[in-house]
């Protein structure tokens, strides 16, 4: 979905694939056909923006033969997709019964990653659309906090800088700008948004930044002003932002609060769970700990980090963390000019809720998932911009 912004720039609004559990390039076409497709059809438009994910092997497939990329390409065409953005977090195995600390493997100190995110960088110049010359990929924070030392750290500075030269090769041959962005989460070597400016800042290029996921943002309880503004201030391009909301506990304190959050912990994927103290922030690396081993003070409200639907907070005494996602929007895209022009929706666990509240059927995450999108775009017109055909 596009949208024109105020200044006359145009912002995409696309919905992450990664919901969908695909390895292989048969796997992306059969998403294309069973999940996006009924989605645009959903929603009524003629076109529709998807941040693919493309794990491992189906990019070793489509940079590695040109006959791929162009079926990959026609299919979107054909069923009025469009990408400008991609997932390059994951590496490979999203979908699996238990992803948890397995998603930060391989890290940015390891060649793989290096080579995947390259392969990405490339196939994406082959999908953007003809009238588009800009895409964006987000990929992994550099690494899992305690697998990194001093050592790995600089071969994963040195990696980027790599990556920030091989971008260069790249607009120089396609003509295509592809920016790639560091993506904050807790428990990560860059936690925050204030984590990244000091190795994005040495790094020093235009084309590397950060992906401001709001989930991340409003788990670790950075205020979505303070947050963007200290990036602008740095010069670190926000290269897109993925639109999410977080768990929200307000008493974790209550019996009732507790049981509610216990439906939330689920094995698949990691919940790193924060409050703030007056010691500062405190967290555990999954909800779980957070309940049944008391370590984490529950004196002041909990944040999990857990993608909620955008338009179904879960029923109290829960709720989610839209209004940081609606604070961050206003501030990423309602001003004079946008700081970023690429947006994602990113609720990647639908298939992790609670029993009652997973989608039953195919057609049930289609409404779901439209229904996401359509409150992102009321969001984006209520803040003046215009959407187009």
């Amino acid at each position: 979905m596009r949208f024109r912004h105020p200044d006359g720039s145009t912002v995409h609004l696309a919905y992450c694939t990664n919901v969908h559990p695909a390895e292989t390039l048969d796997g992306v076409l059969a998403q294309l056909r069973d999940h996006c497709e009924p989605v645009r059809r959903r929603l009524g438009r003629d076109r529709l923006g998807i941040g693919l994910w493309l794990a491992r092997d189906a990019a070793h497939a489509l940079v590695t033969d040109p006959s791929a990329l162009r079926t990959l390409r026609s299919e979107l065409d054909r069923r009025g997709l469009e990408v400008v953005t991609l997932n390059g977090f994951p590496y490979e195995g999203f979908g699996a019964e238990e992803v948890k600390y397995r998603v930060y493997k391989p890290d940015w100190a390891d060649p793989e990653r290096l080579a995947h995110t390259t392969a990405l960088a490339r196939v994406l110049a082959g999908l953007l659309p003809d009238d588009v010359t800009e895409g964006s990929v987000s990929t992994l924070p550099l690494a899992w906090r305690t697998a990194q030392d001093a050592e790995r750290a600089e071969a994963a500075h040195t990696a980027l800088r790599t990556l920030g030269e091989r971008l260069d090769a790249l607009q120089e041959l396609t003509g295509r700008s592809i920016r790639v962005g560091l993506e904050p989460e807790p428990g990560c070597v860059v936690e925050t948004t204030g984590d990244a400016i000091a190795p994005l800042t040495a790094i020093h290029h235009d084309r590397i930044g950060i992906c401001v996921d709001t989930c991340h943002l409003a788990t670790s309880f950075e205020d979505p002003h303070t947050a963007l503004d200290a990036l602008t201030r740095a010069g670190v391009p926000i290269v897109k932002s993925q639109l999410s909301a977080a768990l929200h506990a307000e008493h974790p304190h209550l019996p009732e609060v507790r049981d509610a959050l216990a439906a939330f912990d689920e094995p698949r994927f990691l919940h790193q769970t924060r409050t703030v103290t007056t010691a500062g922030l405190r967290g555990t690396d999954d909800l779980g700990a957070a309940l049944k081993d008391d370590v984490l003070p529950d004196a002041s409200p909990w944040r999990a980090h857990f993608h909620v639907p955008l338009h179904a907070a879960p029923a109290a005494p829960l709720t989610s963390t839209l209004d940081v996602l609606k604070t961050a929007l206003a501030r990423l895209v309602g001003g004079p000019g946008p700081l970023t022009h690429h947006l994602e929706v990113e609720t990647y666990t639908w298939q992790a809720l609670p029993p009652e509240l997973r989608p039953r059927a195919r057609t049930q995450l289609t409404d779901g998932i439209a229904a996401e999108l359509t409150l992102a775009r009321d969001l984006l017109t209520d803040l003046g911009l215009k959407e187009l055909p």
